[in-house]
């Protein structure tokens, strides 16, 4: 299933040998992200995907740009003032003008969209009109909706100056409004709009379907009730973005859970950095507006529609039919309830992708390992949990029960900071043992280590994974969980539990990678080491899969790689800074990404060795913040049976694609992959759900 490319060098004698560090050789990473973006987007315009499936890529679209303009772009409006290119061949004096024209476009595409599926929504019954087109009696009851729930809530902000120009909350949803008194003076005024508190989509009654209004369209109807006196002769829905990229100052005598939480509190009033207004909302009114937040004409973008992230509310509709047909994940039978699952791990490793195969194995993994009498202890690294208590529950139930806890919660993790503190307090008070961790070092790790005694010796359980233990995710996520008794694997995980809740520095283990110590010196020496197979024999192979591939020595020796001959295959989902096919320096490597049901989140380092082949998986990508900021782990698949059927009915699989995949080209942008002449569909995503668990070998 590998794709052939030529085996040139591109080291031709007298030839210079190219600098592969010269910026023409890198993808912007923040361009790159941006086309990511698209390709979520072509997820919303894909009329073979179920009706509300296209809704929530449409959700995510907007959800990706919002945490672009908060976390992405305030870095590159520091760098406006700094001269000279990155590494990536883009002056940051002219990024923030291609960053705000693709914007502007993508925005553009968004509204298309959404009209779009407006229109189709309507012929599956599901309406989404304007007041004004609903009937007498159906706006008699908004005008009943508005008095009774949502005139209360609302506080009408003057502008004016006796009144300062408010504080316009991060992503909040507002209403501009535009007014004249007696004496004809113009003025201006502020509404929030209560999203979150009341719905974005307002059902009404109706005998036709399900029939829904948008809840700033109802305040525009009756906007005029909170300024008795004065002529509303405009109303304008308008969003403001502001930076969240905050940084947790830390210092020797401070609390580091409250020093997060204060960081918290920042990030509600950073800079503003975009606001996205109504495309009818006069420009005089944006100048103002624009004024008063202190940005400048290319951080504001006019569309028809403003926050759709809201449409997750449609997405949950139950319309089975206008989505994706569910199915059942896989529980190989030695792993199913009942089974002794210690027993199942002595026996062999396992290897569970999910979603096809469920993550309630894990769950009950947790939750045995909290009534059992044998075991003494359970060390467990938290990243991204989620809303779902249960595995916080097991864990004080194991503590209740006088096995010792030990749990490592980053507090760090972006935008779930509240919720991780929340739970870490909850496993305090009974007297868990909870840390955070190296101080300059975000745990990113996915490990849980269960020891238990049998006989007279003691058994350590380890679980790896690439993804987080969070049970929403886990349908969501494709991700890859690893189950082992391996002693020396046990070894290796103990010893970095103990790094991480003493002082975390060089230790030595057997069989992992662990950045920031080893993980980027190892993949580029096995990378070099490929290269000196493929010298030595003609042939070499390196496939990785990732969600981002952006650290320059980790290019630069793919690179390297290439002109050397060797076929290189990457699948990687999101930012791409290398670039494919370049003539004599990259036209050995290929590189896809796969946007489809579920997000790509599994990591997968193969290495064809020469035929004794190495892989790796684990939670690391090939980005500076992986490899250089955080406590990463890669392990190896020691297991060479288990290691074919990964290569064989998982990473080629992806690599095969060529439904949902698309190619990466030279210039950044992606187009669909090609199929041969009587070349099959291959939907990777799909052909797991139909052959989920076949990865366990024949008769398992």
């Amino acid at each position: 299933m590998t794709v052939r490319r030529s085996s040139r060098t591109g080291s031709d004698k007298g030839a210079e040998a190219p600098d592969l560090y010269d910026t023409k050789y890198y993808i912007n990473r923040e361009l790159s992200w941006l086309e990511f973006n698209r390709r979520c987007l072509e997820e919303a315009q894909d009329t073979t995907n179920p009706l509300l499936e296209r809704a929530k890529f449409l959700a995510i679209c907007y959800g990706n740009l919002d945490e672009f303009y908060m976390i992405r772009v305030p870095g590159i409006i520091s760098k406006t003032a700094i001269p000279g290119p990155d590494y990536s061949n883009v002056n940051y004096g002219t990024l923030m003008e291609k960053v705000s024209g693709i914007v502007q476009g993508l925005v553009s595409d968004y509204s298309e969209c959404w009209n779009g599926l407006v229109g189709e929504l309507a012929a599956s019954d599901i309406h989404i009109n304007k007041v004004d087109e609903l009937t007498p009696d159906q706006q008699a009851w908004v005008a009943g909706f508005y008095k009774q729930r949502v005139h209360p809530l609302l506080t009408p902000l003057a502008l004016d100056v006796s009144h300062p120009f408010p504080f316009i909350s991060n992503n909040s949803l507002n209403i501009a409004v535009r007014m004249y008194d007696k004496n004809h003076d113009q003025l201006y005024a502020r509404v929030k709009v209560p999203v979150g508190t009341l719905p974005r989509f307002v059902r009404v009654p109706s005998t036709k379907g399900e029939q829904y209004v948008m809840l700033e369209d109802i305040l525009e109807k009756h906007i005029s009730s909170l300024f008795p006196g004065l002529d509303v002769v405009g109303a304008y829905t308008f969003r403001v973005t502001r930076n969240a990229d905050v940084k947790v100052t830390i210092d020797e005598a401070c609390d580091f859970m409250a020093a997060v939480e204060e960081s918290l509190e920042d990030r509600d009033i950073g800079f503003p950095v975009r606001m996205a207004v109504e495309r009818s909302m006069p420009t005089d009114m944006v100048r103002l507006f624009a004024r008063n937040l202190k940005i400048t004409d290319l951080q504001v973008h006019r569309t028809d529609i403003i926050g759709l992230g809201d449409l997750w509310e449609l997405v949950g509709l139950d319309r089975p039919k206008l989505k994706e047909k569910p199915f059942e994940p896989y529980m190989p039978p030695e792993l199913a309830e009942g089974m002794d699952m210690f027993q199942a791990i002595r026996d062999r490793d396992w290897i569970l992708y999910h979603p096809y195969e469920s993550f309630s194995a894990i769950v009950r993994f947790v939750n045995e390992s909290a009534e059992d009498p044998y075991v003494q202890s359970i060390k467990i690294c938290l990243y991204r949990i989620g809303k779902d208590p249960s595995l916080i529950k097991a864990l004080m139930r194991a503590k209740e029960n006088g096995k010792t806890v030990s749990v490592l919660m980053e507090l760090r993790a972006k935008f779930d900071e509240s919720n991780n503190i929340l739970w870490a307090r909850e496993m305090e008070k009974i007297g868990v043992h909870v840390v955070y961790g190296p101080v300059n070092l975000k745990v990113h790790s996915k490990l849980l280590q269960i020891v238990r005694l049998e006989g007279d010796r003691l058994v350590r359980y380890t679980h790896m994974s690439s993804g987080n233990y969070n049970t929403s995710s886990a349908k969501q996520y494709g991700d890859i969980s690893f189950l082992t008794s391996n002693p020396e694997i046990g070894e290796d995980v103990g010893e970095l539990f103990n790094a991480l809740t003493g002082y975390f520095g060089p230790r030595m283990y057997t069989h992992l990678l662990v950045a920031p110590l080893t993980l980027k010196s190892s993949l580029i020496q096995k990378i070099e080491r490929e290269i000196d197979v493929c010298k030595a024999t003609g042939s070499g192979y390196i496939a990785f899969k990732a969600n981002g591939l952006i650290d320059s020595d980790i290019i630069a020796t793919l690179y390297k790689a290439s002109i050397a001959g060797v076929r290189i295959d990457l699948n990687i989902r999101g930012l791409c800074c290398l670039r494919p096919g370049i003539p004599g320096v990259s036209e050995n490597i290929r590189v896809t990404s796969i946007v489809d049901r579920f997000l790509e989140h599994s990591r997968i380092y193969y290495f064809e060795n020469g035929g004794d082949p190495e892989m790796y998986m684990g939670s690391s990508d090939m980005m500076p913040r992986n490899l250089l900021a955080r406590v990463e782990v890669l392990f190896p698949v020691l297991d060479k049976d288990m290691l074919v059927r990964i290569r064989d009915d998982i990473l080629k699989i992806h690599l095969a694609d060529n439904v949902k995949a698309r190619i990466l080209q030279p210039d950044g942008t992606y187009r669909m992959v090609e199929r041969a002449p009587g070349e099959k569909k291959l939907r990777s995503q799909k052909w797991f759900i139909d052959h989920r668990g076949c990865w366990h070998g024949p008769g398992e």
